[in-house]
């Protein structure tokens, strides 16, 4: 007789949820409700990365390889309910009785060569800003190698900046502002079914069919509760958790700002003195202040602690490891890319793609292109080196 599958979780594997919601009971009380808020939808936000092992990194490396065009699609589905969500508000200005804005930043030279190098450090890194944090939140060893430097390079390109400020760009346009929320919904929605036909139009269709075959067979709480997730879910909810952050905090999700402030806390208690940096001219109080004081930097520190009950509810905390030389040495590598690149770019592919997008700014659309080329070169890069 065949022994049946065990659904029952230990209640152990529970305890860093009951944890991290703890925490935001401790955190509504000494730091706030505005802290507390946005940790708690970076857990929210870290659990559906995790459960839908939702990586803008490896869906684009496997379309470009493979033809796998489940992530693409799932993130065009994204894009689309977030739009559909965030342009009325965006047009009148305030949600909930307070004033709520997009990402809308200028889209130039900065903006292309610092996609194009994050998307080369997305493949050498093998994670993007958002998959970055879920997987150490995974307890992946490696992508701590690449938090470290991911903040390491955001700090030295706030160096840099006024160069890259300086060349040719346009300046920043909303397309909401630009056409009225209408227009710029319908023609956005418009090319979103252009780009999903174009994507099941190429992609490789015997992953459909093998999608089918291993469709879900374990119970409904079991799969929400431990993963993995449908894709679509996880960009659905991603796509809710986004519009929640601006109609509770006022604007879009956003990641890098809140690595780059915790490189630039690293580099000041290592002696350093950002001063006399522009970029920090006007922040130096933040680096005084609690990592909760900070929007990003909380949510960022949520979508941690969530991927971590996520994992550990699945039972596969720290179960995916590449430490090798190499698995370092590339971990190195692409975390100073990706910091270096979202900084110049105003953002990653959260801040300046998926809620640019969301604002309906252009220099989202400059950063999808720029940093799908930058994949391009990073997927061969890959090759060389055998990863």
């Amino acid at each position: 007789m065949q022994a049946q599958t065990s659904y029952i979780i230990s209640p152990n594997r529970y305890l860093p949820l009951v944890i991290s919601l703890l925490a935001l009971v401790v955190l509504y009380f000494y730091m706030g409700q505005r802290s507390a808020i946005a940790t708690g939808l970076g857990i929210a936000l870290g659990i559906s990365l995790y459960h839908a092992a939702f990586g803008f990194t490896s869906a684009w490396r496997r379309f470009l390889t493979e033809g796998w065009g489940a992530g693409l699609k799932a993130q065009i589905v994204m894009l689309a309910v977030v739009v559909t969500l965030f342009f009325p508000v965006l047009d009148s200005g305030t949600i909930l009785g307070h004033r709520a804005s997009g990402f809308v930043a200028p889209a130039g030279t900065g903006v292309v060569v610092g996609a194009f190098v994050f998307g080369i450090g997305m493949q050498i890194a093998g994670g993007c800003a958002s998959g970055t944090l879920f997987t150490v939140g995974g307890g992946s060893v490696r992508m701590v190698v690449t938090l470290i430097t991911f903040m390491l390079g955001s700090v030295i390109a706030t160096v840099h900046l006024p160069f890259w400020h300086a060349l040719p760009k346009w300046k920043a346009v909303s397309m909401v502002n630009l056409w009225g929320w209408e227009q710029a919904l319908i023609l956005h929605l418009l090319v979103f079914a252009l780009l999903y036909l174009f994507v099941r139009k190429i992609e490789n269709k015997s992953f459909l069919i093998k999608e089918t075959e291993d469709g879900p067979k374990t119970p409904l709480f079991t799969r929400i509760t431990t993963g993995p997730w449908p894709l679509v879910l996880g960009a659905v909810a991603l796509a809710l958790l986004n519009f929640a952050m601006l109609a509770l905090l006022g604007h879009p999700w956003g990641i890098t700002s809140g690595i780059t402030l915790w490189g630039g806390k690293m580099v000041s208690f290592l002696g350093a003195d950002l001063s006399d940096i522009p970029y920090w001219s006007g922040r130096m109080a933040a680096l005084d202040r609690s990592v909760f004081k900070s929007d990003a930097s909380a949510t960022n520190i949520g979508i941690v602690a969530g991927a971590m009950s996520a994992a550990v509810l699945a039972g596969k905390f720290g179960k995916s490891q590449n430490v090798t030389t190499k698995g370092i040495v590339t971990a190195l590598i692409g975390g100073l890319m990706l910091g270096y690149g979202a900084r110049l770019a105003y953002g990653c592919n959260i801040g300046a793609f998926f809620s640019g997008v969301a604002s309906g700014s252009v220099h989202g659309w400059v950063w999808l292109f720029a940093a799908l080329a930058g994949n391009m070169i990073g997927v061969r890069v890959r090759r060389v080196i055998a990863l």
